[in-house]
């Protein structure tokens, strides 16, 4: 599996296309397809791109807490996987992002490519440093969830 880091600002063609930056291609293990799932993130204004093991990952998370029978959970999930699309890198290392996603994060022109450990986030330029600038709110985040820690780490 593979872990993203970094953040890149990249050109979005007429077309719709992004080429994948380098160091995201090096992070990924050699035996990884150039096949993804890219879909709306759940709480923020942006699409996530995850490379199909981690997709795969994320399935079987969902399966171990779904009852398909289950009016809520049947929502969750026609929502979880709404818009979704399968992209695959081209010789040129680019993905071709369908338009309709694109619309719904805003991005055109330009879009920044975040690693976040196992997927990548795509942002609108200016969204993405708007939500990046809360120093202070990330700050008392990060003490909230990682300073406040009982005897077992939670």
């Amino acid at each position: 599996m593979a872990s993203f880091i970094g953040d890149y600002i990249c050109k979005v063609d007429a077309k719709g296309r992004i080429v994948l930056p380098s160091a995201f291609k090096k992070q990924m293990p050699s035996a990884a397809m150039d096949r993804f799932v890219v879909k709306k993130d759940i709480f923020e204004r942006c699409l996530v791109l995850y490379p199909m093991d981690e997709w795969q990952r994320q399935n079987e998370i969902i399966r171990e807490k779904i009852n398909p029978y289950n009016k809520e959970h049947s929502r969750f999930m026609r929502g979880f996987y709404k818009g979704t699309a399968e992209v695959v890198l081209d010789g040129n290392n680019r993905l071709l992002i369908p338009r309709r996603l694109l619309e719904v994060a805003e991005i055109d022109g330009e879009a920044v490519l975040a690693g976040q450990d196992g997927k990548i986030e795509m942002w609108n330029r200016k969204m993405y440093y708007d939500v990046a600038d809360g120093a202070d709110d990330f700050a008392g985040l990060a003490e909230k969830i990682l300073g406040n820690t009982d005897q077992n780490g939670k």
